[in-house]
């Protein structure tokens, strides 16, 4: 089995991102299925194979780093989905299926998910186009050496007909605790749906808005452009950001005081605890987060944060200490340690 220390360099929440205190990360993805093969959960394992060395075999992917998932430990795939790195679809697949990776640019590349291939490049801050770019680049290059299933009338063709047109979703996880505190969420929703829009929680549809996490993307890829799609985003998030920003702002007096009050014991928790369990340390997050943007916090980013978050999932740290995570309760002492290490400055 791999060892998980292969797998440090797979992360996107970097310093310096744009609109950082906002916009968490952004990712764009497309599928696309080769020609005359049928989609993946009708492939027999010779025709599986057949494609994973097809794309393989093309020029530009012979650069990328390829991981054989079937060789991975349930904890080191869950792991890389619990980081957004894959599907959790992906990581519970059992047939031939693998991951071209440019750790550099945040391109990933799904072999054998729902479709044959599923392109995405996940970025920390706001970074819609340049993900968009990342993603068609490898896109263009794919397509001068293989051959996809496209359609006159419907476009690319996709296991899923929700994703026939472009069979792009463009994404991007906001951290709303203004918003939400205001309970502008609802209103929020109610008119991203008339525009095309869905939101959803941190680890996508059905999940909860744990962290105050809010994903938003677009539901539709038949009948408009990419471009047009990535511009309408931006847009969207450009005036959420606006808005969570005013009320953010408008905290002041006795209620500015009350939540200093809260972020800094918030902070002195993630210090001195033994034990932190998933549900606190999301509603940590969410204060010392905030507390950041507002200057209430030194010594702690965004990014150590995020990274503290999605580094600090069930699998994520099975895998990363090994045998020496039994139970819950040690899960628990190890999340807990790395909070201490974020947060003793």
């Amino acid at each position: 089995m791999t060892d998980y220390k292969s797998f440090d360099r797979y992360t996107w929440h970097k310093g310096g991102a744009k609109d950082s205190d906002v916009v968490v990360s952004t990712r764009v993805r497309i599928a696309r299925n080769l020609k005359d093969y049928p989609f993946s959960p009708r492939l027999d394992k010779t025709g599986a194979l057949e494609i994973i060395e097809k794309v393989r075999a093309v020029p530009e992917m012979k650069e990328l780093l390829y991981t054989d998932f079937t060789e991975l430990s349930p904890e080191i795939s869950f792991s890389l989905a619990e980081r957004h790195i894959v599907s959790p679809e992906f990581a519970r697949e059992r047939g031939p299926h693998g991951l071209l990776a440019d750790t550099e640019r945040g391109l990933y590349i799904m072999l054998l998910e729902e479709d044959h291939l599923r392109l995405q490049c996940i970025m920390a801050g706001a970074s819609l186009s340049e993900a968009y770019e990342t993603v068609m680049d490898a896109e263009s290059s794919l397509d001068r050496s293989l051959e996809f299933a496209y359609s006159e009338r419907f476009g690319y063709l996709t296991h899923c007909p929700t994703n026939l047109g472009t069979g792009m979703r463009a994404s991007v996880m906001l951290f709303l605790p203004a918003i939400s505190a205001a309970k502008e969420i609802g209103h929020l929703q109610s008119q991203l749906t008339k525009l095309g829009l869905t939101v959803r929680g941190v680890n996508g549809e059905g999940s909860g808005a744990d962290g105050c996490l809010y994903q938003i993307s677009n539901q539709i890829t038949l009948g408009i452009g990419e471009e047009e799609t990535v511009k309408k985003i931006t847009g969207i998030v450009e005036s959420i950001v606006k808005r969570e920003r005013e009320l953010r702002r408008s905290i002041s007096g006795e209620e500015f005081l009350r939540l200093r009050d809260r972020v800094r014991r918030a902070v002195g928790i993630m210090r001195y605890a033994e034990l932190m369990e998933t549900k606190e340390l999301f509603e940590l997050y969410t204060k010392v987060r905030l507390g950041i943007s507002m200057g209430i916090v030194d010594g702690i980013t965004c990014e150590m944060l995020d990274g503290l978050l999605f580094g600090s999932m069930p699998a994520t740290i099975t895998a990363e200490a090994g045998e020496s995570v039994k139970t819950p309760t040690d899960r628990d002492a190890v999340r807990a340690a790395k909070a201490r290490a974020v947060a003793s400055f």
